[in-house]
């Protein structure tokens, strides 16, 4: 409900007075890494013996080892800290190391918090061999500051070939998050997983990287050892998060729960008189207050405070929502919609923050860079923002083989778009075979502004599969998308027995439009223009008011054609040439008849 500064806050007394506060939002001091002072490594029969010099008097908390990259092991390890060399105390034994060729580590040590001069560590090498370590770094304690959980609500799951993309609610906007916990069956697994949000960029929403970690659950040596968490600490703006699960060649991950926890954030003032008060939030045009406290900050906090709780959010009897609004949200200039050629009514199911997602008639039919879509209520715009987000639609293509004879060492299909001008950007198949290796060729056909026709390439691969390996299917991503709706894809066989394909499957990126109706009011999409420029919009006003309001999903109704396509227009390449020699031999004929019927002159 408040604004990311907390700036729109008040509180009000019993007597109706308001009353200053400070904000207060106990952050954790991070831990720091430092560089061991002198790094000592032996192998003594069954064991590497390790010595550190730590080079501080602080507080360490683990040491985190260094070995080259590449390395792939599994041990245990045992510490001992000393202040003279002489009298070890032990630290922690069977502590668990390894390091994975997909990505899944720990080379971190930890035990309880205290000052050591000297670490000596014992790296069992009883079941594997020694390993290289070429460093150490001691991990430097820091503090912890107070959390509270979150709900958290899976939203949406898209399964994409190799990556699950996971769309998550909050429960509210704004919320400093911690840390992201993932629950999942599976018992043994390690995924590389990334946490995004839409943020503006070139005035479209993009989703931008939070943060990333490695999430594992493996066996060691009959001890499990899991990482499900991925650290945040970052201040959500809006109430939606992306989470891409890279699956690599494995099957997607089972995901049962999503837990998130928060940063607490507290209001610090001096209450003068007993009885309820009310705090007042959610004014998006108002100043920030200016309370003279900053002497009383240092008091505020050492005072015992006492706790008291924030009832549920009640809609205030004089709250004018109309005035709350940015201006941004409110029907833009009118148009003149007589060059749009297409429109299709969109289906809005109640008032407030909508989300559409275009189709393909749209994508095919509009400007690449969706440069003339235009939201339209009774000949007024409705501003709006374009968001692309990582989602991808299936399109099922029809495929017929389309082999040259002149060329018999080539194998070929023709696929059909349901569209032309579909901005696709990868496109799979099958194939039954289980031994074979080919140069796989994606093009389409073109043709230049004097009718001749040209191959346009749109990828180019290498598909291998061995006997004993998980038969993929073939994933090829396209260097820009096709104009037509014809693509051609061709295997070289060599002087090997073709390979059959099937299931020819594209994919296209979901782009989706995030406007705010105020109202119920027949609302529409246009689009078919090329030759209108883009809208401008105050992009950055209208993301910092959608991003943090709850999206309704509006939905695209049935193509409406508005003005014909004259047909020298529609025409392409040879067919245009074609259609004005024509037009020109019929203007010739007709010049010809009627100098003809005119009367000779003596």
């Amino acid at each position: 409900i408040a604004r990311p500064d907390l700036s729109d806050l008040r509180i009000i007394d019993a007597n109706a007075k308001e009353i200053p506060f400070l904000v207060d939002q106990p952050m954790p001091r991070s831990e720091s890494m430092m560089q061991a002072r002198d790094f000592r490594a032996e192998i003594a029969s069954t064991e590497t013996r390790l010595l550190i010099t730590t080079g501080t008097d602080l507080a360490i908390a683990g040491i985190t080892l260094e070995t080259p990259a590449g390395a792939n092991f599994i041990k245990s390890v045992r510490v001992e800290g000393s202040s003279d060399q002489k009298n070890w105390q032990l630290l922690t034994s069977d502590a668990p190391i390894f390091s994975m060729r997909t990505g899944a580590s720990r080379l971190d040590v930890r035990f309880s918090e205290g000052t050591w001069e000297f670490l000596r560590v014992f790296v069992d090498d009883n079941r594997t061999a020694p390993v290289p370590w070429t460093g150490a770094r001691s991990i430097v304690a820091g503090s912890t500051a107070p959390v509270d959980s979150v709900p958290v609500a899976i939203k949406s799951r898209d399964e994409n070939p190799g990556v699950t993309r996971l769309g998550i609610e909050l429960a509210a906007a704004n919320l400093r998050i911690a840390s992201i916990r993932i629950a999942t069956p599976e018992p043994v697994f390690t995924r590389a997983v990334t946490v995004a949000a839409s943020e503006l960029s070139e005035e479209k929403l993009h989703e931008q990287t939070l943060s990333s970690a490695v999430l594992y659950r493996v066996d060691l040596n009959g001890k499990t050892e899991a990482h499900l968490d991925i650290p945040l600490e970052k201040q959500v703006s809006g109430r939606e998060l992306v989470l891409l699960i890279d699956n690599g060649d494995s099957p997607p991950l089972s995901i049962s729960e999503i837990r998130a926890e928060r940063r607490i954030t507290r209001l610090l003032f001096f209450a003068s008189t007993a009885g309820p008060h009310i705090l007042l939030s959610g004014n998006t045009q108002c100043d920030a207050p200016r309370y003279d406290v900053s002497q009383l900050g240092g008091q505020l906090r050492r005072v015992p405070a006492g706790e008291t709780q924030v009832g549920p959010p009640v809609l205030n009897s004089g709250y004018d929502a109309t005035a709350n609004l940015p201006q941004a949200f409110s029907l833009g200039a009118n148009i003149q919609i007589a060059a749009w050629k297409f429109r299709k009514p969109i289906q809005i199911l109640k008032p407030g923050v909508q989300q559409l997602e275009l189709d393909l008639d749209v994508l095919a039919r509009s400007a690449p860079d969706l440069r003339d879509l235009r939201v339209v209520s009774e000949g007024a715009q409705f501003p709006y923002l374009i968001e692309r987000t990582s989602i991808e639609r299936t399109v099922n293509l029809a495929a017929a083989v389309a082999n040259n004879r002149d060329r018999p060492k080539i194998s070929r299909w023709r696929l059909t778009l349901p569209l032309a001008a579909i901005p696709i950007t990868r496109i799979t198949c099958a194939s039954d075979s289980t031994l074979f290796e080919r140069s796989v060729r994606v093009w389409e056909e073109r043709t230049d502004e004097r009718g001749n026709n040209y191959p346009s390439e749109l990828a180019q691969t290498t598909w291998r599969r061995l006997p004993n390996q998980r038969p993929l299917p073939l994933v090829t991503s396209l260097q820009h998308s096709p104009k037509g709706d014809t693509i051609l894809i061709e295997t070289d066989n060599g002087d090997n027995p073709a390979i059959e394909l099937h299931d020819f499957r594209a994919y296209y990126s979901v782009t989706r439009l995030i406007f705010a109706s105020p109202v119920s009011r027949p609302i529409a999409l246009y689009y078919g223009n090329d030759e209108v420029g883009a809208p401008r919009y105050d992009a950055k006003l209208m993301a910092t008011q959608l991003l943090r309001s709850e999206r309704t999903a509006a939905a695209l109704g049935t193509q409406e054609s508005l003005k014909s396509e004259p047909i020298s227009e529609s025409l392409t390449g040879a067919a245009r040439y074609i259609f004005w020699g024509v037009l020109a031999i019929v203007v010739i004929a007709l010049l010809i008849v009627i100098s003809r019927l005119l009367p000779k002159t003596a």
